[in-house]
């Protein structure tokens, strides 16, 4: 039994060699402390490089040291891994103290004015374009209000607006890429200059490649091809990238270890047929492997790629059988040296769960598919089967994790992935082959860019079948630590039993080596859960309050997430001092202003705040012209929104439901009333969700929010025939009534209370008790009132 659990690990670590097996607990170790470093407050330099010191030296002793084989092993290895996540300790904190002093550190608030180059592919949502650059005083970010036109890395810009320091919601991530301040530009032009040097002439290489992808193809495919072999994604339709995350394709357009193994096995036959010998071939792939990091912008998981590829080139030129385990411990060593804070980006944990999820069950998920067909399979049916192992053990291993990181799950990940399966070698194979073409000028490339382009437009349109319907994503209550070591656990045995099935069907005994995939699969899952995140900025506990503002007979909701910046719906009728009512909420700036419908008692207050209060987004349904340009003045981004739309903040997020685009041709009737065009969304937050429904009545708007905690009942309390039937299906546990004290319409009326009553639903009215303020947490939510 021993001895069959040994041989699947295929490690020397498994039988306990002391001559092989320190280089295990070393490299565990050394990542071990790498990834708690974070967690650790920073120690001075000295006190860092003494640990490491003291901690090498130990290590070496007991490397010289290493007891026979026998018990003596068990306690060695242990002391071993224990010096060396002291030094990696002390590599991260070192490492830590060197990306810190690296940030762009002035003043915040002041007026000024940067030059610096772009150093990754810019961000674009909601109509905000977020720009990484280095200038000679450190790194920093730049928002600037779409249009923004294309940034290629290693370009000059000068940027020109006002400094301000990273908010909480979002100064964790940022630290990552070692920025602290962000620039809220008002100007951005590019200088025309590029970077020199070795980072010049790798952007170089990228430039040609990037203009190749347009010869012969449209926009569109060329974007598409640009964001599979490059991630540069930007160029994108924000539409596609929607539809691509939530098909859970969105992994196609970010660069990552699929990449690096259709390159290695795209260039290996093509530098044999050159005539290359195998060490010649060896040094090509490994210098084509570091550069294709270079290029494709050395983010986490490309890193762990690289590492990975790299070792098992490495282990080839040395004549020595590679180890998976080994590898992956080696990557995680290195990325982790790189940057001690990766262990919090979501691509660094996904590419790892990934690439173990496959090492863990490919090779049984492809044996099941295998014995399931029967043994008819033939080699086309036996390559298929090794993709659809891949891909199936890769969405396993994954999707726990989306579900927590994300707060999301695509119901399509799967049918989307092996239906895309099929063009994702030959795009990224053409793609490469395009890339490289390119680099001669001349070279005609238009009969590859067509087919890529072509194969490309298939991948999108699985991604559009996919990803459009409204069933196709679903949001995860928040998952915390145990109940995600749960989930892959209950994984851990749904594969042990399907795996035990599918070798009792073919006649095999179950020995329990053969279920070591499925017991990994569940210590993967403990050790993910229990992955140590960044403290909070502050130390701010995560949740989200809901102030329904009193502000007399009109809507005002606040929504303010922890992480994040707070979201206003509605401001009220003008002249009810809202920015000062924001202020002593402790609200200092607004991550977007939602106007649900042109009316004075829910435009009247934001069109103040414009202007004089920070505010990044304006978002409305219906154009209003004046408020958009009052928006575009007060740099505040316009983002038009829909059913089927989103907006988020940290955790929050708000699905709008009404109205579908192009509403107005079917409301000729009633176009003289906006109510029945207003904004209509629910807000969630981990178990909590509140419906917004404006002053969209239910007997005019079809509504199908599910089940909700709270109804902010829509305008005002009016009578409202749909009532009855949206109590019955969304049952919410309580009513909030936003109404001004002593009003002419009769608000609300008595029949709107009587339905309510009828129902058992609590109601709270801001005349009666001001504004109702609802805290939510991870263990619920609980109210309080501010007066009335």
């Amino acid at each position: 039994m021993q001895q069959d659990g040994c041989r699947w690990l295929g490690g020397r670590l498994a039988v306990l060699d002391p001559r092989f097996a320190w280089r295990f607990a070393a490299l565990a170790g050394v990542a071990l402390g790498l990834g708690l470093s974070p967690l650790a407050t920073a120690p001075d330099r000295g006190q860092c490089v003494f640990a490491l010191t003291a901690a090498l030296g130990a290590a070496g002793a007991l490397v010289l040291a290493r007891p026979r084989r026998g018990a003596a092993v068990l306690p060695w290895l242990a002391l071993v891994g224990l010096a060396a996540a002291i030094a990696g300790g002390a590599v991260g904190s070192l490492r830590r103290a060197a990306i810190d002093g690296g940030a762009f550190d002035e003043r915040p608030g002041r007026e000024i004015a940067v030059r610096g180059y772009v150093v990754a592919t810019p961000s674009r949502s909601n109509g905000v374009a977020r720009i990484r650059i280095a200038t000679d005083a450190g790194a920093l970010l730049v928002e600037a209000h779409e249009p923004v036109g294309e940034l290629p890395v290693g370009r000059e810009v000068i940027a020109r607006g006002t400094l301000r320091r990273a908010p909480a919601w979002e100064a964790d991530w940022l630290r990552r890429y070692g920025i602290a301040e962000l620039l809220a530009a008002d100007r951005l032009r590019l200088t025309g200059a590029r970077r020199g040097g070795l980072a010049g002439a790798v952007d170089a290489i990228r430039d040609r490649a990037a203009a190749a992808f347009g010869d012969g193809t449209s926009p569109t495919a060329a974007a598409l091809l640009r964001g599979f072999v490059l991630g540069q994604a930007d160029q994108i339709g924000a539409a596609t990238v929607t539809d691509f995350r939530r098909s859970g394709l969105a992994h196609l357009l970010a660069v990552s270890g699929e990449n690096v193994l259709l390159l290695a096995l795209l260039a290996g036959p093509i530098l044999a047929l050159a005539g290359l010998p195998l060490r010649a071939r060896l040094w090509s792939l490994l210098a084509l492997i570091a550069l294709y990091v270079a290029v494709t912008g050395a983010g986490p998981s490309i890193q762990r790629a690289g590492v990975m590829g790299a070792a098992g080139v490495v282990a080839a030129l040395a004549g020595r059988p590679r180890s998976r385990w080994y590898a992956v411990l080696l990557a995680a060593a290195v990325t982790l040296a790189v940057n001690p804070r990766a262990t919090g980006d979501p691509g660094w944990q996904l590419s790892f769960a990934a690439v173990v999820g496959i090492m863990l069950l490919a090779n049984p998920i492809r044996q099941a598919l295998l014995l399931f067909a029967g043994g008819r399979a033939g080699r086309v049916g036996a390559a298929l089967a090794e993709g659809a192992a891949v891909t199936i053990a890769a969405t396993l291993a994954t999707a726990p994790l989306i579900g927590a990181d994300f707060g999301v799950a695509s119901l399509t990940t799967l049918p989307a992935n092996l239906l895309a399966l099929p063009a994702v070698a030959p795009v990224m194979w053409l793609g490469m082959t395009i890339a490289a073409l390119g680099q001669v000028p001349g070279l005609p490339v238009e009969p590859l860019t067509v087919l890529a382009g072509a194969l490309a437009g298939y991948v999108a349109q699985v991604a559009h079948w996919l990803g459009s319907p409204g069933w196709a994503q679903v949001a995860v209550p928040g998952l915390a630590p145990p109940t995600l070591a749960g989930l892959y656990s209950v994984l851990a045995a749904l594969v042990g039993g399907g795996l035990s099935f599918a070798l009792r069907r073919r006649g095999t005994r179950v020995r329990p080596g053969a279920l070591a995939p499925a017991l990994a699969l569940g210590a993967l899952g403990l050790l993910l859960a229990l992955r140590p995140p960044e403290p909070a900025a502050g130390g701010a506990q995560p949740g989200l309050r809901v102030d329904v503002l009193d502000v007399g007979q009109g809507d005002a909701i606040l929504l303010d997430p922890s992480p994040g910046l707070p979201i206003l719906i509605d401001g009220g009728p003008p002249g009810d001092g809202l920015a000062s009512i924001l202020t002593r909420l402790g609200v200092s700036r607004l991550a977007a202003a939602i106007v649900t419908h042109d009316q004075a008692d829910h435009a009247g207050g934001v069109e103040e705040l414009l202007g004089t209060f920070p505010i990044a987004h304006l978002v409305y349904g219906e154009p209003v012209p004046r408020i958009i340009h009052e928006a575009r003045a007060a740099h505040a981004g316009p983002v038009e929104v829909a059913a089927g739309s989103e907006v988020e903040s940290g955790r929050l997020r708000l699905q709008f439901l009404w109205p579908p685009r192009g509403l107005e041709s079917r409301l000729e009737a009633r176009e003289e009333d906006p109510n029945a065009r207003a904004l209509v969304a629910v807000a969630r937050w981990r178990r909590f969700s509140i419906l917004l429904t404006a002053d969209a009545e239910a007997g005019d708007v079809p509504l199908d929010p599910g089940p909700i905690d709270v109804l902010k009942v829509a305008h005002h309390g009016s009578e409202d025939p749909g009532l009855d039937r949206l109590l019955d299906e969304a049952a919410p546990r309580l009513a909030v009534i936003s109404v001004g004290a002593g009003n002419p319409y009769g608000h609300p009326t008595p029949a709107t209370l009587r339905t309510l009553a009828a129902h058992r639903v609590p109601v709270l009215r801001t005349d009666l008790a001001g504004t109702v303020e609802i805290d939510v947490g991870r263990g619920g939510w609980s109210l309080r009132t501010l007066g009335g």
